[in-house]
């Protein structure tokens, strides 16, 4: 099976790649689910649930959130009726919305895909991402309940997000990162067959600073005052995710590939 992840939507940018060339894009690499982190894409905070439907309609099988997931306040609704949306599972106990779901492709198989938060230099003390996603694994297992698994581990330090890896590996077919908007170089199999990623970029403009207009985050820097709201760049937007097949007999990953299309980052 052929799983597709594209980092954070970024703005009006990300969310037109995303509309313009997902379905070709689809298409091209024979992709059987795709999961997009969509946390960012209404005006660089959250996501609406006109913007979720939107990137749905693209071509989406499921949305990821973050520690923006209820940034648009119509989210918290959303977020309950529709079961494509997935947010963080150590959010909130009484957060709206699932953390962790099987989806089944149009081809009868089964994929789950979780989301969890991690801790190190958040800005909120979220609960431990570790034992959050070890029941989920659990209860789901790889090759059996589930022919693929595709765990977002959202958060900032890269080495939480490689202990996550090392953690799922040989459990999850995939364990990929997203939150920092800047893709790694480190796409690789992990030694239990987890592929992975530490993060799989953005989807928006990196003629930028993480996907905000420049002007406003250098003056920040140079000044240390702000003057202005960050707004989302709105050039070319670069397609930045994680391409994954597995194994068919046990949803382990065969091979990994990193996605780089259109704008500045993609391939010359």
């Amino acid at each position: 099976m052929r799983l597709l992840f594209l980092g954070d939507v970024m703005g009006r940018a990300g969310r037109t790649a995303i509309q313009e060339r997902l379905g070709p894009l689809k298409a091209e690499l024979d992709v059987e689910f795709c999961v997009i982190n969509g946390e960012n894409a209404t005006n660089g905070a959250g996501l609406s649930p006109e913007h979720a439907r939107l990137l749905l309609a693209a071509g989406a099988d499921a949305v990821t959130l973050g520690d923006h997931a209820f940034d648009q306040k119509e989210m918290l609704q959303f977020a309950e009726a529709e079961p494509r949306i997935v947010r963080p599972l150590n959010y909130s106990k009484v957060a709206p919305g699932r953390g962790a779901r099987i989806f089944e492709t149009a081809r009868g198989r089964r994929v789950l895909v979780a989301q969890a938060l991690g801790q190190v230099f958040m800005k909120r003390p979220f609960d431990d991402p570790f034992s959050a996603i070890e029941p989920v694994l659990r209860n789901a297992p790889l090759g059996g309940a589930v022919q693929a698994a595709i765990v977002d581990m959202h958060c900032e330090a890269t080495s939480e997000k490689m202990a996550m890896g090392h953690f799922c590996d040989g459990r999850a077919s995939m364990v990929v990162g997203t939150h920092t908007h800047v893709p790694t170089a480190d796409a690789m199999i992990l030694p239990g067959g987890t592929a992975y990623q530490s993060d799989a970029g953005m989807c928006g403009d990196y003629d930028s600073v993480i996907g905000m207009d420049k002007e406003e985050p250098l003056r920040r820097f140079l000044t240390g005052m702000p003057k202005a709201r960050f707004e989302p760049a709105r050039g070319e937007a670069t397609l930045s995710g994680l391409l994954v097949e597995t194994d068919e007999a046990t949803g382990r990953a065969a091979s990994v590939r990193m996605i780089r299309r259109g704008g500045r980052l993609s391939p010359a």
